[in-house]
């Protein structure tokens, strides 16, 4: 059993199909599009953002840890204005 399906309505792309100026007519009456995201949506994205950014970031940074190292086993580095210093700094930090 073969079956054969004719076609309804031409293929041809030069064909004309529906008129132009109605096309422009529906667009000019239809409403603008529009969405709204919630506070929570974007809360979320934040919180995604960051979180690959931290991810991305490298756990150590091997080069400051050898920096330090090396400061701290100098025993001129551990001066009075050293040590003044960086308290102030840790004061900074935990205040701003």
């Amino acid at each position: 059993m073969s079956m054969t399906i004719d076609r309804i309505g031409s293929l041809d792309p030069i064909q004309p199909g529906k008129k132009t100026g109605e096309v422009n007519q529906t667009r000019a009456a239809s409403k603008a599009d529009s969405i709204s995201i919630s506070s929570e949506a974007v809360e979320k994205a934040e919180l995604y953002r960051v979180r690959e950014l931290v991810d991305s970031a490298p756990a150590v940074r091997a080069d400051k840890v050898e920096e330090f190292k090396a400061k701290i086993n100098d025993p001129s580095y551990l001066s009075g204005e050293v040590i003044s210093a960086t308290a102030d700094k840790l004061i900074d930090f935990l205040l701003g």
